[in-house]
C-alpha cells in the first residue's frame, strides 16, 4: 500500500493538476453537455407530446428528464482519453519515457485520470443529483431520492470507468500501428454513445436488439448505472447488471494485457 500511495498518487496529483490548469477547457466540455441535454430535453417533450400521454415505453417525462442529465454526466464521470494520451505520447516520442519508469504503465495512466474523476465528483456529480432531486421533488411533491439506489448508482459508476478506461486502453494499442487515432476516435466514440444509451436509452430498442445491447460492454458503461440510480431495476435483474459489469471488467483487463504483449513489440515512435 505504501509503495502504491508513493508510485501512483504522484500521477493522481497531476491529473488534479491539469484539471484546474485547463478548467476554461472542462467549463465549455460540461456547458457543452449540458447545451445538449436541454436539446434532447425539447426533443423528447415533443416526442411525449405526440404520444398523447405523460408516459412512453414505461418512461414519464420525469424520468426521460432525469435520464438525460444523469447518463450526460455519468457519461462525463466516466470518460477516458487514455487513447489519446497513448496516441499523443506515440507521436511525440515521450511514451519511451513512460516505459522507462518503474511503474506499471497500466495504472500510471489510470490514476492520472483518477485525479480528474475525483474532481468531477465534486464540481459536476453533486450539484447534478442536487439539481435533479430538486425536479424530482417538485415534479411529483414527494422525496424521490433513494440512498441505497445512490451508493449502488456510484459502485455501478466505479465499474463502468474500469470497463471504459480498459476499452480505450485497447482502442488505445492501436496507436502502436496506425500512429494516428483522431479519425477512428471520432469514429469510435460516436458508436460507443450510441450502444451504451447515451444518445437513445437502450429500453426503447426493439427487444431483440435491446437484449443483444444490454450483454455488451457498452450497456454497463452508462446505461447500467443510471437505471439503477431511477431504481428501473428488481433485485435479481441488479445483480445480474452488476455481475455482468464484474465479468467485463475482467475480461477487458485480461484483454487489454493481451494487446500490450503483442503492441509493445511493434513500438515505433514518430518523435523523440
Amino acid at each position: 500500500m505504501n509503495r502504491l500511495r508513493k508510485s501512483y498518487v504522484p500521477f493522481m496529483k497531476a491529473g488534479i493538476q491539469n484539471l484546474i490548469i485547463y478548467r476554461l477547457n472542462f467549463m465549455g466540455f460540461v456547458i457543452g453537455g449540458l447545451i445538449y441535454c436541454f436539446v434532447m430535453f425539447y426533443l423528447w417533450r415533443a416526442v411525449f407530446a405526440s404520444n398523447g400521454g405523460d408516459s412512453f415505453l414505461g418512461f414519464s417525462m420525469t424520468d426521460m428528464v432525469v435520464y438525460l442529465f444523469l447518463s450526460n454526466t455519468t457519461g462525463q464521470l466516466i470518460f477516458s482519453d487514455v487513447s489519446n494520451d497513448i496516441g499523443q505520447e506515440i507521436r511525440d516520442g515521450s511514451i519511451s519515457m513512460r516505459l522507462l519508469k518503474p511503474v506499471n504503465t497500466d495504472l500510471s495512466y489510470m490514476f492520472t485520470e483518477l485525479g480528474t474523476v475525483l474532481m468531477k465528483f465534486v464540481v459536476l456529480l453533486v450539484p447534478m443529483i442536487l439539481g435533479l432531486e430538486l425536479y424530482r421533488y417538485f415534479s411529483a411533491g414527494t422525496v424521490m431520492f433513494n440512498t441505497l439506489n445512490f451508493l449502488l448508482y456510484i459502485l455501478s459508476t466505479v465499474l463502468a470507468y474500469i470497463i471504459s478506461f480498459r476499452v480505450n486502453l485497447c482502442f488505445g494499442f492501436i496507436a502502436f500501428y496506425v500512429k494516428n487515432l483522431w479519425g477512428i476516435g471520432i469514429l469510435k466514440n460516436t458508436i460507443i454513445n450510441f450502444l451504451s444509451g447515451s444518445l437513445i436509452p437502450l429500453a426503447f430498442m426493439p427487444d431483440g436488439l435491446r437484449v443483444c445491447l444490454e450483454y455488451m460492454p457498452f450497456a454497463s458503461m452508462s446505461y447500467t448505472p443510471v437505471m439503477i440510480y431511477m431504481g428501473k431495476y428488481g433485485a435479481y435483474e441488479m445483480l445480474l447488471r452488476f455481475g455482468l459489469q464484474i465479468i467485463w471488467a475482467i475480461l477487458l483487463y485480461g484483454l487489454s494485457k493481451l494487446i500490450w504483449i503483442w503492441a509493445i513489440k511493434k513500438l515505433c515512435v514518430q518523435g523523440g
